[in-house]
């Protein structure tokens, strides 16, 4: 799949790489010429089908053939994945510590660090700062990830639901969910007091396991129709979780633990892989 058109030596290359690992394409189906076709495989596993076809110049989304295709629940991170940035990284700017909350931010998201414990330490520097700095940093830093309002909105337009969980904050999530159109956020809450943040966060913290449960939570009996995108480590085990996960330009432990990763294009890419074709979608 690609935006800008597939080359026409895609489906070939598709076959070779897929030929080399013991795979043979049954059927190819151009849904969206020039963006987006469907390839049917025999012969080998998901897994190994996803990696014979990773090395391409162009999105791979590799699907059972009996999976459910066009999910219907969406549950979604927000910083860097529905949002371009890291919110917690623009307030410390505002604060003059933005590199030393960004490298700590840096590795929460490489798996590196405990997220709840990185995430009270940087929320611990940010103390004094003015609670109106979250306005304006909305305001001036936070922008929407291309396709972000299409992927969610075509979603709905065809019965799904969507939710926004982010291990950040419901300052940012409850703005963000309503200029996409999310049904629901989840998120953590900054503590303020005289106008100023206290640098605390409100208990109990919204981790990985509360991404996990949430999507749980939501899907019920319909798991197998549920879609989860992140980018960082604590994403994992909703990606995991979901009846398809996918990690979003993201970190090599996310990606790695993914059903697909999105590594070339926007969040539309999402709804090529759920066979909505462009004519299908709702433009945000």
């Amino acid at each position: 799949m690609s935006a800008a058109g597939l080359p026409s030596s895609a489906a070939d290359a598709a076959r070779a790489a897929l030929a080399q690992a013991g795979g043979v394409v049954t059927g190819v189906d151009v849904f969206d010429a020039p963006c987006a076709i469907d390839l049917h495989v025999g012969g080998l596993a998901q897994p190994d089908a996803r990696a014979a076809l990773e090395a391409l110049p162009f999105e791979v989304v590799v699907q059972a053939a009996d999976a459910v295709r066009r999910r219907t629940l969406l549950v979604a991170d927000m910083d860097s994945t529905m949002i371009q940035c890291e919110c917690i990284d623009e307030l410390a700017d505002y604060a003059g510590i933005k590199p030393a909350i960004a490298a700590i931010t840096e590795r929460a998201m490489q798996g590196e660090l405990d997220f709840a414990a990185a995430l009270k330490e940087r929320v611990a520097l940010l103390k004094g700062l003015e609670a109106g700095v979250i306005g304006r940093c909305l305001k001036e830093r936070v922008r929407l990830m291309p396709g972000a309002r299409t992927l969610v909105r075509t979603m709905k337009a065809h019965g799904g639901r969507a939710v926004l969980i982010s291990g950040g904050f419901t300052a940012f999530t409850g703005p963000v969910a309503a200029m996409i159109g999310f049904d629901r956020h989840v998120a953590n809450g900054l503590e303020v007091h005289d106008g100023r943040l206290t640098g605390t966060v409100a208990q109990p913290i919204v981790d990985s396991e509360t991404k996990r449960a949430t999507l749980l939570a939501e899907a019920g009996d319909a798991l197998a129709a549920s879609l989860a995108v992140g980018d960082g480590a604590n994403d994992i085990p909703m990606l995991r979780a979901a009846g398809y996960g996918v990690a979003y330009h993201a970190k090599p432990k996310a990606a790695a633990a993914a059903d697909a990763a999105v590594r070339f294009g926007d969040l539309t890419v999402l709804l090529w892989a759920q066979g909505y074709p462009r004519a299908a979608w709702v433009q945000g």
